[in-house]
Parts: C-alpha cells; structure tokens; sequence
C-alpha cells in the first residue's frame, strides 16, 4: 500500500508537536511569556548551557515560533505570536484532566 502525501498544514503541526516535546523548548516558551530576553537570561533562568539555549533558539526560528533584533554584541528574542502559549495551556489542561481520569 501507498503511503498518502500529507497535507502541508497537518505536516508542520507535526513538526511543531516534535519539537515542543523537547522539555527544553517547553521551557524557553514559557520563559520568554510575554517578555524579551537575551540567551545568557535565558539559559541562566532554565538552568542550561548558552550552548544548548542558542540551539533551541534556532529551531524555534526554523518554525517561526520566536523572533529576535540585535542588540549590541547579543540577540533579544520574544515570541512571534502569544498563541503558543494558549497551545501549552491546552496541552497542560489536557495532561491535568487525563491523570484524574486514572
């Protein structure tokens, strides 16, 4: 049997499911909240190397979840559209309801 091509849309909710499952993600999204911040604050507020905070970073840019501007010798970034965060709610909501249901 031939696999059927997946639409584009259902295709890169996908992708962002893959990568929010990243407990690093998860966190850097919350972080930023409403709020700007630098990959020193934020890898200071998680508790991660810069390392891995400018890695994540990026593949939150690959997605178009996060944007960022220069500033200075550093990148200030923020999230491009508070929905995610509504996405994270639901989810958590979600978690929250299906361990009550055990």
């Amino acid at each position: 049997m031939k696999k059927r091509k997946m639409p584009e849309t259902q295709y890169r909710a996908s992708r962002v499911c893959r990568i929010l499952g990243n407990p690093t993600v998860y966190q850097i999204i919350r972080t930023l909240g409403g709020t700007r911040k630098s990959p020193s604050e934020l890898a200071c507020k998680i508790g991660v190397s810069i390392q891995t905070i400018s890695l994540t970073l990026r593949t939150l840019r690959n997605i178009d979840v996060v944007r960022y501007e220069p500033r200075l010798n550093q990148r200030i970034y923020w999230l491009k559209d508070a929905a995610v965060l509504e996405v994270l709610d639901r989810l958590e909501d979600f978690v929250e309801h299906m361990r009550m249901k055990r």
